[in-house]
């Protein structure tokens, strides 16, 4: 079993079934949240970042950093467009600038799990889950301030 495990851990199919299981606990919980994002778009982000990764490195050298920089210059940037479209302002409030920062986690997600950077990946599911579960009610004892 173990070396099954071996076999396909190097695997394309292995990296982005990796990503795209990282992505749920956060997608649950935006999708409990808020209806603007959730299972759909996280894991969908996270195995798209990942495959892009993926086919990038089959035809870009890894001595060739300046190619895959603009690879993940393009995903960032890619990323942060879909995370604008779900920041609202409504009245004095703007919303959804947790789900926003939170696509951005998941893309870097799959861009560690296609590098095989699995300790960096797990790091940031576990910090973006727990920033969203347990910090979210601390905002409520935080006073608000407004500038006059």
């Amino acid at each position: 079993m173990l070396d099954l495990l071996e076999q396909f851990s190097g695997s394309d199919f292995f990296k982005l079934t990796i990503a795209f299981l990282l992505a749920l606990p956060v997608a649950y919980d935006r999708e409990q949240s808020t209806r603007i994002m959730g299972l759909r778009t996280f894991p969908l982000v996270a195995i798209a970042t990942c495959g892009y990764v993926l086919i990038g490195q089959t035809f870009i050298e890894a001595s060739d950093g300046g190619a895959q920089a603009r690879i993940l210059q393009g995903l960032v940037a890619g990323i942060g467009f879909i995370g604008g479209g779900a920041i609202l302002k409504k009245d004095d409030r703007v919303l959804g600038t947790a789900s926003a920062a939170s696509i951005w986690t998941t893309g870097a997600i799959g861009i560690a799990v296609a590098y095989a950077r699995y300790d960096i990946a797990l790091f940031l599911m576990a910090a973006n889950f727990v920033v969203l579960r347990w910090l979210t009610p601390l905002k409520h004892y935080v006073p608000q301030f407004k500038e006059e």
